[in-house]
């Protein structure tokens, strides 16, 4: 009797019972994202996409490794969108955590602040920054599944010139390696494009007053202002002001997806008629699907962002699948290299860069241009690293 007790309770057992797996081991991913101040959008939408994967995985027994089954742990720190607490929370998560793969950093200068520790220790990063310092074959470690500037502004603002004669664009960017780097692209794909960034503003991140910067540009005489490299309050600010300083003209923002963030601060009437980059289809059933499941989880609207992280995130897991370690993670970058034509919820994905970078670490994806209209996006045109084309009017 008390054998055959004994004999049924070790047959229920999990993990003993045919067909019944159970994750027996933990796969720390760091997170290290802006999730507080400005930026908090942005580092918002990445963890939360590192944690939609986490639970993709992790609802079916675990992710599958080199015949182990692992339990994936999302373990986020706020690097306050500042380069010395990016440092701080990069040495935690190595040196405490024991972590070979992070989420992050959010922004360019955290972005190049923690590459030293992370490329000497061997930690594969999925970074937002949009600094072209940022990915070199110095650093082999670091990956951005992002499209950023670079990519898109001319195909974007040749289109948006052609479509709405812009001539005069005015704008205000952050006085740091983010916003240096996006005023340049953005000069010189104006400039190409027929058009000319004939007034620029530089400011401190923390500022909040634009009027004064807003009042100058104006008298100026633009007929744009494009809010790229701005964070997603800061954008909503500067639209707000310029409104209620009476500017008439088209707000353009050719990158980092911000609508209802900006919507949010500024309304629906200061928006109607914004021109902004979108970096997935809302027609898309996947990032529909996946959108629904962000509101449900987080109630929030998802960030324009976060499917690129969790398509990285994913990424990540897969690499891990091919080289059959998470422990070696110079075999999972050499198997993440060679990811091709990746099924994500954006699309196919691949990596390239090679041209501008010189490694192929920076996602090759489609990407769309959209107007708002009563605080919506709806999309104008299609486009590719190449070109743009209309796709309604």
């Amino acid at each position: 009797m008390k054998k055959s007790l004994l004999l049924s309770a070790l047959l229920l057992a999990p993990g003993l019972v045919p067909g019944v797996s159970q994750a027996q081991e933990t796969l720390k991913v760091g997170a290290l994202v802006t999730l507080s101040g400005a930026g908090a959008a942005w580092g918002q939408a990445m963890l939360y996409a590192a944690e939609l994967a986490a639970d993709d995985v992790n609802a079916k027994g675990g992710l599958e490794v080199g015949g182990k089954r692992y339990k994936v742990q999302i373990i986020p720190y706020d690097d306050k969108y500042q380069s010395n607490d990016a440092v701080t929370a990069a040495n935690r998560l190595i040196s405490d955590d024991k972590v070979k793969y992070i989420i992050g950093p959010t922004g360019s200068a955290p972005a190049l602040a923690v590459a030293p520790l992370t490329e000497r220790e061997k930690v594969i990063t999925m970074t937002l920054g949009f600094t072209a310092k940022a990915l070199s074959p110095e650093k082999p470690f670091s990956f951005r599944p992002n499209l950023t500037t670079e990519e898109t502004s001319y195909p974007s603002i040749e289109w948006m010139v052609k479509e709405y004669k812009l001539k005069k664009v005015g704008a205000l960017f952050p006085n740091d390696e983010s916003g240096q780097q996006i005023s340049r692209d953005l000069e010189k794909a104006y400039e190409k494009a027929g058009s000319q960034m004939s007034s620029k503003e530089f400011f401190e991140r923390q500022r909040v007053d634009m009027v004064p910067l807003l009042t100058r540009m104006l008298a100026s005489g633009i007929d744009a202002i494009e809010l790229d490299g701005n964070s997603p309050a800061t954008a909503g600010l500067i639209v707000r002001q310029a409104r209620e300083l009476g500017f008439k003209g088209r707000i353009v923002r050719n990158g980092g997806p911000a609508t209802p963030e900006i919507v949010a601060v500024a309304g629906k009437p200061a928006t109607e008629g914004m021109l902004v980059g979108s970096l997935t289809d809302p027609d898309s059933k996947a990032v529909s699907d996946y959108a629904q499941r962000y509101q449900d989880k987080y109630k929030k609207k998802m960030n324009g962002f976060s499917p690129a992280f969790y398509d990285a995130t994913h990424m990540l897991f897969a690499a891990m699948q091919s080289a059959g370690t998470v422990a070696d993670s110079d075999k999972v970058r050499t198997a993440l290299e060679q990811l091709k034509d990746y099924p994500g919820i954006q699309g196919k994905l691949n990596w390239g860069g090679k041209a501008r970078y010189g490694i192929d670490h920076q996602v090759e994806a489609p990407f769309f241009i959209s107007e708002v209209k009563d605080g919506q996006e709806v999309i104008r045109a299609r486009c590719s690293v190449k070109v743009c084309e209309t796709i309604n009017r």
